[in-house]
C-alpha cells in the first residue's frame, strides 16, 4: 500500500532512524500495519550486543511510534512538509516477549484508541512470523512547527 518513497513523505525520519520499510494495510482513523526488515547491516548492531545481535527494544517502540505517526498524518491529510510533526507524548504498558534478530521481518501494527485535542493514543504490537515480540500503548502529540 505504501513503499518507502511514500513513507518518506509522511515521516521526517531518515537513515538510520527511518524504521518502517513498507505499509501493507491502512484504514484512516483506525488501523495501520507495516513492517521493518531487520538486517545485520543495521548500524545499531555494531554496538548493541555485537557478538549476539539483538535489535534494541527502544527501537521496536520507535518503529511502532513511526507507524502510528503515519496513521495520524494520513488520517488528518497532513504531511511534515505542511509544518506538522507527531512527537512522542508517552509510552505505557511496554512489554517485550521475544528477541528480534537479523533476518527477522518485524511486523508493526497500530490501532487508534482515542484522539483528543491533538493527543493521540495508539494500541500497538510488533510480531515476527505471528509470534508476539512487543506491545505498547503509544501517545503522540501533533504539533505545528
Amino acid at each position: 500500500m505504501m513503499d518507502v518513497r511514500e513513507i518518506r513523505q509522511y515521516l521526517p525520519h531518515r537513515y538510520p532512524f527511518l524504521l518502517v520499510d513498507r505499509v501493507v494495510e491502512l484504514e484512516e482513523g483506525k488501523y495501520i500495519k507495516g513492517y521493518k526488515n531487520i538486517s545485520i547491516n543495521e548500524e545499531v548492531f555494531n554496538g548493541h550486543f555485537p557478538e549476539v545481535p539483538i535489535f534494541p527494544g527502544v527501537m521496536i517502540v520507535e518503529a511502532l511510534a513511526q507507524v502510528s505517526g503515519i496513521l495520524g498524518f494520513k488520517t488528518l491529510g497532513q504531511k511534515p512538509e505542511d509544518g506538522y510533526l507527531y512527537l512522542f507524548g508517552g509510552i505505557d504498558n511496554v512489554r517485550f516477549k521475544r528477541q528480534v534478530v537479523p533476518g527477522d521481518k518485524l511486523t508493526l501494527e497500530s490501532e487508534v484508541v482515542s484522539e483528543r485535542r491533538g493527543i493521540w493514543k495508539f494500541a500497538c504490537k510488533a510480531t515476527v512470523e505471528g509470534e508476539l515480540a512487543a506491545t505498547a500503548n503509544v501517545l503522540c502529540a501533533v504539533k505545528q512547527v
